[in-house]
């Protein structure tokens, strides 16, 4: 049993409860650089883990009833296929080529801190309330590119598709994204898994340590999600994925950590600077009604 594994299961299980975003994005970077775990196993033992954590938070949005039933299906029905895909792609790069699946997951880490905040961004502009309508193509069509990167990468089951669903079907409300994506997200995650499985990859220790912390994390996390505001979680979150994607690029970690503090502050400062647009614009309104 690795504690120190188990603790950043842990927290990545807290972040899964109670903002919804896919733990994949931190846990692979965690096991890399911090533990010296190799890529191919810490990509393959974290897509086990999450094959058992992801039913977890699915269980309470179905109990809710914030899921959309026909859009997971599309969902489905790219990415499964595209997950096999994936999990065999990286399988075959063998050790030797370890270096290669590290900045492709580096790269991935990236693009989900990106739409990270693109989906804070666009859930402030989404004014319409749960919309009926579902476009099958483009649905499955992300499907299957989200599940090409996570059955690679385990990098995007909730961080990117949840982003990718909002640009295809603006009509959801935060609650069925979030129920939507981890529903997609289970039979997603185990097929990624059953490749990596089937590669002979996944170190047990390793996603045995990495349960004893997200299981209860997770529990913990969707209990307290209604009573925790999460676009602060987000941000810090945010700030972390680009320091450890450019990490695993190659950058400096001074200058990557730089990097991420200037996100975190960004973001924090972003919501400010839009409240006091918004405070004038009543303002002004006031003044060309009285002249």
């Amino acid at each position: 049993m690795d504690w120190g594994v188990a603790a950043a299961g842990l927290l990545t299980g807290l972040l899964v409860g109670t903002t919804g975003m896919g733990g994949g994005a931190l846990t692979m970077p965690l096991l890399t650089l911090v533990f010296g775990v190799p890529p191919l196993a810490a990509v393959s033992s974290d897509l086990v883990a999450g094959a058992v954590v992801k039913p977890v938070g699915a269980a309470v949005h179905l109990r809710r009833g914030t899921v959309q039933p026909e859009l997971v299906g599309w969902l489905c029905l790219g990415s499964l296929p595209c997950a096999a895909v994936g999990s065999l792609l990286a399988g075959s790069l063998g050790k030797g080529a370890e270096s290669v699946l590290e900045e492709v997951v580096g790269g991935a880490v990236l693009l989900a801190a990106g739409m990270l905040f693109l989906r804070m961004v666009l859930a402030r502009r989404r004014a319409a309330p749960d919309g009926p309508g579902v476009r099958p193509l483009p649905t499955v069509l992300l499907g299957g590119v989200a599940g090409l990167v996570v059955g690679a990468t385990s990098v995007g089951s909730g961080s990117i598709i949840i982003v990718a669903l909002l640009l295809v079907n603006r009509g959801l409300s935060s609650a069925r994204l979030v129920g939507t994506d981890l529903v997609q997200a289970v039979p997603l995650v185990a097929v990624a898994a059953a490749g990596h499985l089937l590669a002979g990859d996944v170190h047990f220790g390793l996603v045995g340590s990495l349960l004893v912390g997200s299981l209860p994390g997770v529990l913990v996390g969707a209990l307290v999600s209604a009573r925790v505001p999460d676009r602060p979680v987000r941000v810090l979150v945010g700030g972390m994925l680009v320091t450890t994607g450019l990490v695993m690029l190659g950058a400096n970690v001074v200058l990557s950590a730089s990097a991420g503090l200037l996100v975190v502050l960004v973001g924090a400062g972003f919501p400010l600077v839009r409240n006091a647009k918004s405070s004038r614009v009543p303002a002004m309104s006031g003044r060309c009604w009285d002249g």
